[in-house]
This record gives C-alpha cells, sequence and structure tokens, in this order.
C-alpha cells in the first residue's frame, strides 16, 4: 500500500489543470478553463476544471472529481494506479508498505491485464536488446528502417523469439496468470497447449494516451504465405482497436501544441515522422477510421490533416474517414505524397527543413482534394462530374456548423463552376434525408422501448438516458443539484424537499463554514400580564457552528447517507481543528464524499458565472446574506421533519384502528410548525 505521506505529497504537488490538459484541450474560461468533455461527443464545452478548488467537473454527464478521479474515470485506473502515475510525472518517490494476501487479491481482472501487457512489453523490448536472436533479427530489423535507439526507446519497440512458447513460460514462471495472458490474447490455450501468439514478430506496444499498454502489434520478418503480415491484439476488456491511436501517448502534447493532427496508416509512418521531428502524428493502425478515434483528437484540437500515399485506390477506400472528420465540426486538410511515397519512405528520404516544408505546402483543403481526386477519371463526361458535385455536397453536409457549410458551398460553387443555388438546393435536400432517418430511428427506438418496458427506460423520449435529468443541473437557487455517484445524477423521481434542504445545508458548510457572521436569535418571554414577549439578541458565530448548534439540538440526522458522510466529515474537522478544510474532502479516499463535494463545489462556480457576474451579483453580496440562508436551511428542515412527521401519526391511525389519534402531539407539532412559517416569514 501507498503510504499516507506519499498520498499527501501527491495531492499537494498535482496540478488538476496540468493533469487533465494532456487528454484534453483545455481554454481559459476566466479564472477556470473549460474543454470538450473526454466522456461524452459533444459540440460546445461543458467540461470545467477549477484551478483554485483544484477540481473539474464534466456537466454532460455529470461526473466530477480532483487529479486522482479523473484518471480512475479516463484511464480506468485504480485509485493506486492514479496515485503512482501521478507520483511519477511530478518526480514524487513512493514510499509502500507490503500488500496483504486479501490486498493482492483484491486487484480486479482489468488491471490484472495491464500488469501482463506492462511485463510483455518490458520482456519483448528487454528480449530484442539482451539476446542473441532479438539482436540479430528484431534489432537490426529496427536499424534497417532507420530508427535510432533514442527512437526505439520511445515506442518500447521489441521482438518475441521465434519459439513456440518463450514468452509465456517466462510470464508463468514469474506469477502471472495464464487467464490473464489469454484474455490479453499474449498467449493462445487450446487443448491444455499454450503458445505464443506473436512468436518470430517484432513488436510495436499500443499505448493509452496515458501510456498504458492496452495491446501489441506484431510484425512477421520470414517469408511466410500462410500467415498475416501484421497481426493485432484480440479485443479485451482494455484494448477495443475502432477506439484507440497509435501513437497518441507520445504525440499528444505536441497535438496541443501545435494545433494539428498529422493522421498515417501505419505503425512505421508513426515512428519515421516522430524520428525526423513531427511529433504530432498518429496512426489508425490499418483499421477504417472510425469516431470514437476521431475524438481522441478532437480533445486535443480541432485540426486534422490525412496523408495519404501515392496509392489511387488506397485512396478511395480511405475517404470516408474525411467526412467522420467533417461530421464532429474539425478542420481537414489533406496531403498526398508523391507516386511511389508513403509518409515512412518520404521521412526517410528528406531533412526536417524539408519535410516540414512539403507538409506545409503540400497541404490541400478537403473540397480541392476531392474534387482533383474524383475527376481524374471523368473524362469531361458530364453525369460523372454530376456525381462528383453531389459527393462533394454531401461531405458539406456534414459539417455541423452552418457557417462552415456556407463558405464550402460557395468555394464548390467557384470549382465547379456551378450556381450556388442549385448546391443549395442539393444541401437542403441531403440535411432533410438525413433529418428525416433520424427521426425515423429516433420513433422506432421509442417505440421499441416501449413495447418493452424496463425499470431503466427513460420516460421522457426527447431527455438522453445516458445524460442526468434536467433536475441535476444548479438552474435556480433553489433547484435540486444531482449527486454525482459512478456517473449517474440524481433521478429525478427521488429529489424531494428533504434531500434539497439537507444539499443546501451541506453546499452552505461548503462554502461558507468558515465565515463568521451575525446572527439574530429570537428569545420568547412572558410579561406580568401573561402575554408573550419577543426580544432579539444578536450575536456572532461561525457559519458551521450556528449551523452544527441548530441540528445537534433537535437531534437532526440527514436522510441522505452521502450528506451525513459528509456532515459528519465536516463535525470531525471542526472539533479536531474549529477550522474545515475542504481540500481533506476532496481528497476523501470515499468516492461518494469526494465526488459529491467536488459535484456541489462546481455547480456553484457554473452558478455564479451564469447568472452573478451576469447580473453584477458578487460573493460579498452572497455573505452578506448568509445570516438568513442559515435560517432559511435550518427551519425549513425542521419544518419539513415537522409536516412529516405529523404524516407519519395520522397515517398509523388510519391503517390501524386500535391506535387512537395522539390530537394533543398532533396539535403540538401543528403549532411548532406554524412558529416555523412565522420564523422563516420574519426572518432578515
Amino acid at each position: 500500500m501507498i503510504s499516507r505521506s506519499t498520498i499527501d505529497r501527491v495531492f499537494e504537488s498535482a496540478r488538476v489543470e496540468e493533469v487533465i490538459g494532456e487528454f484534453v484541450q483545455l481554454k481559459k474560461a476566466g479564472s477556470n478553463f473549460k474543454g470538450l468533455s473526454p466522456f461524452t461527443d459533444e459540440k460546445s464545452p461543458s467540461f470545467m476544471v477549477s484551478p483554485v478548488k483544484q477540481i473539474w467537473k464534466d456537466f454532460s454527464t455529470g461526473k466530477g472529481g480532483n487529479s486522482v478521479s479523473f484518471l480512475m474515470e479516463h484511464e480506468h485506473f485504480s485509485y493506486p494506479e492514479a496515485l503512482k502515475w501521478l507520483a511519477k510525472k511530478y518526480n514524487i518517490e513512493i514510499e509502500e508498505t507490503e500488500q496483504t494476501d486479501e490486498q493482492k487479491a483484491q486487484l480486479n481482472e482489468r488491471e490484472s491485464m495491464y500488469l501482463v501487457s506492462n511485463f510483455a512489453k518490458d520482456y519483448f523490448h528487454n528480449l530484442m536488446l539482451n539476446t542473441n536472436q532479438g539482436k540479430a533479427i528484431g534489432l537490426s530489423y529496427f536499424k534497417e528502417r532507420g530508427f535510432t535507439d533514442e527512437t526505439i526507446q520511445k515506442f518500447d519497440l521489441g521482438y518475441c523469439l521465434d519459439e513456440w512458447d518463450n514468452f509465456t513460460k517466462a510470464a508463468l514462471e514469474k506469477g502471472y496468470d495464464l487467464k490473464y495472458l489469454a484474455s490479453t490474447g499474449l498467449s493462445i490455450v487450446k487443448e491444455n497447449r499454450q503458445f505464443d501468439r506473436f512468436k518470430g514478430r517484432v513488436m510495436f506496444p499500443i499505448h493509452s494516451m496515458s501510456g498504458r499498454i492496452l495491446g501489441f502489434g506484431g510484425r512477421i520478418l520470414k517469408v511466410d504465405k500462410k500467415a498475416a503480415k501484421y497481426l493485432n491484439s484480440p479485443e479485451s476488456d482494455i484494448y477495443h482497436k475502432s477506439k484507440i491511436l497509435y501513437g497518441i501517448y507520445q504525440a499528444k502534447k505536441e497535438i496541443a501544441k501545435q494545433d494539428n493532427c498529422f493522421l498515417v496508416e501505419g505503425y512505421t509512418d508513426v515512428i519515421s515522422f516522430n524520428q525526423s521531428g513531427v511529433e504530432n502524428v498518429v496512426a489508425s493502425s490499418g483499421t477504417a477510421l472510425t469516431s470514437d478515434q476521431i475524438r481522441l483528437v478532437n480533445r486535443l484540437t480541432k485540426n486534422i490533416t490525412v496523408l495519404f500515399d501515392g496509392d489511387a485506390a488506397g485512396i478511395r477506400a480511405s475517404i470516408r474517414g474525411i467526412d467522420l472528420i467533417l461530421e464532429q465540426g474539425m478542420n481537414v486538410k489533406v496531403v498526398q505524397f508523391p507516386d511511389g511515397e508513403d509518409p515512412d519512405s518520404f521521412a526517410k528520404a528528406h531533412s526536417k527543413t524539408e519535410l516540414k516544408e512539403f507538409l506545409e505546402t503540400a497541404a490541400q483543403d478537403f473540397i480541392n482534394f476531392k474534387v482533383s481526386l474524383l475527376l481524374k477519371d471523368s473524362n469531361n463526361d458530364p453525369i460523372k462530374k454530376a456525381t462528383v458535385i453531389r459527393e462533394i455536397v454531401a461531405s458539406i453536409s456534414k459539417i455541423p456548423d452552418s457557417i462552415q457549410r456556407e463558405v464550402y458551398v460557395q468555394e464548390c460553387s467557384r470549382i465547379m463552376e456551378i450556381s450556388e443555388r442549385v448546391l443549395f438546393s442539393e444541401l437542403a435536400q441531403i440535411l432533410k434525408k438525413d433529418a428525416t432517418q433520424k427521426n425515423k430511428t429516433s420513433s422506432y427506438n421509442n417505440a421499441n422501448s416501449n413495447s418493452k418496458p424496463s425499470s431503466n427506460s427513460n420516460p421522457n423520449p426527447n431527455v438522453d438516458p445516458n445524460e442526468p435529468p434536467p433536475e441535476y443541473f444548479y438552474e435556480q437557487e433553489q433547484a435540486a443539484m444531482g449527486l454525482v455517484k459512478g456517473g449517474q445524477g440524481l433521478l429525478a423521481n427521488k429529489i424531494d424537499q428533504l434531500t434539497i434542504l439537507e444539499q443546501e445545508i451541506i453546499r452552505i458548510l461548503l462554502l461558507y463554514g468558515n465565515e463568521e457572521v451575525d446572527f439574530t436569535e429570537e428569545i420568547t418571554n412572558v410579561d406580568d400580564n401573561g402575554r408573550e414577549k419577543i426580544t432579539l439578541r444578536k450575536y456572532q458565530n461561525t457559519v458551521s457552528s450556528e449551523i452544527y448548534l441548530h441540528l445537534q439540538d433537535d437531534e437532526i440526522e440527514f436522510s441522505n447517507t452521502i450528506f451525513q458522510e459528509i456532515y459528519t466529515d465536516i463535525i470531525h474537522q471542526l472539533n479536531q481543528s474549529q477550522k474545515l478544510e475542504i481540500d481533506k474532502l476532496i481528497h476523501s479516499k470515499n468516492p461518494n464524499i469526494a465526488n459529491t463535494v467536488t459535484s456541489i463545489l462546481m455547480d456553484e462556480e457554473k452558478h455564479q458565472l451564469s447568472n452573478w457576474e451576469a447580473q453584477n451579483i458578487f460573493v460579498t453580496q452572497a455573505i452578506e446574506v448568509l445570516s438568513k440562508a442559515v435560517n432559511d436551511a435550518v427551519f425549513n428542515l425542521r419544518r419539513i421533519l415537522i409536516g412529516k412527521k405529523i404524516d407519519e401519526l395520522m397515517k398509523e391511525a388510519t391503517e390501524d384502528a386500535s391506535i387512537a389519534i395522539d390530537l394533543e402531539t398532533i396539535k403540538n407539532y401543528t403549532s411548532l410548525k406554524i412558529r416555523l412559517f412565522e420564523k422563516l416569514n420574519r426572518v432578515v
């Protein structure tokens, strides 16, 4: 286990904006940063990072937390793995205590798959550098390709010996479970025999954006007509070929810095470009480009340049990917290499300066590229030309921004010498057809859902079931704010007045718990004539102490267990040091506490930005009305609880005739409720 002192140093050193900035392109927004959600497909940024509070919140999914929780959510790290990743980033030495057998057993299957994949990466790399066969075959292949030692190290390149079970035996001897060797695809198990999947191949480890090993690509070196030239890891719980890009880990910083990403096809294209000084490059690893892969790039930049070699047939097969890129609102340029050249060969044959100059001068807009490509075979045939125009307009229709669409229509009109009116008419037909198809799909899904009722069905067909309900967002001061737990919002039908009030008390404690405020107390006396006389006494107290005293007097506990846990932690802190430290709650090992606290803080941040500043209302004014806010929350909580108590007494008497209605008790409770209403109306 990681020591407490190490955990504290990690939290002290980690900057949430720096950590998240490695995965998401963030832009300054006041005192915060904003970016596109890495957890959902969105066009407008709803992901917020607060450097002051050192927390983040994704308003499109409801997820939020600190640096550790982001890594756990985004990279599927365990808590210790996230801490280790941060420790490595900030050069913090990790102090660990020995794990018990029980703790070791708690490692889940995904973590075990990551561990065995990392072992394989190191094993293949070391074997290539330190064995005769590895050096003679694997290392010599990479050297012949012109790769330097530094490049080989950077991409963790390796070699799997041309033996049936060399790797599998080595992994088993190191204590790795055959179950995970098989589930990652590193070993193949058949009829109680096991052998290496990548036997006799040079190895290209495939990294996640954070550097974890997800899978491998292996290239065979000997001539074997029965064997595939390239072999990839099979799909698994950690490796999804359509959702990753080769080289994204090595390229992410440069992509964000250059605000552009070069997209190539193969592993060696990426490596050769890197070695030539062009590091903002990734590969689709031989698969057709997918929306998930594009989204990875979209987090880092809005600009993508697709690189094609001189193979015209290959270009036509890949051109669909351009439409997918346009669909996600990205800017696309295309570079075509000369006949017989590909990114790998061109980078090797030219200097760094020549390569960069070529990429700049050869880059052309997707319309010009598509026109030049598709018109090659038209031979001035009007029918073929009309087909080309329709294909280009179809691509333009994928662009979500209407202004960009119009600009591209104008450009297409100029290039193809056809009126804008005709092009806009064709565009309108395509957009209408797409909208009709989407509506049909939506109607079918809704009808299908209605015919198969489920406890998880969405009651509102206009609301995305994967998003929190509208009540999640703190749009008004009295609106309910959903809880973050496993990425789910608090469902609307479960939000009641009691939850709202408990949440409001927690919100006030988190935001203003340490503030010292003037409070007013009502003191009731009876004069000589037997009449009640109310006098007011003013006094100072901290917000947290005032709330604690009120709740303690009435022995009130929160009905929401998460709020009760947070409240207990807050009171414990106050008893220890008389001061509330929110960081301790944000960094709590209990994810329910950390996520809920983060959610409340970031919702308040969003609420202030969208409402307070727009109306010139600032935090100082909020502090001025704190005493009223505290009293309102506490008195209303008492009122609701008393109302519930009255309802319970009435219900018991109604359901069981043997129970006499305790009219006196009900009368007393009702009197208290009326007094609370009066107090609420008098509070200033």
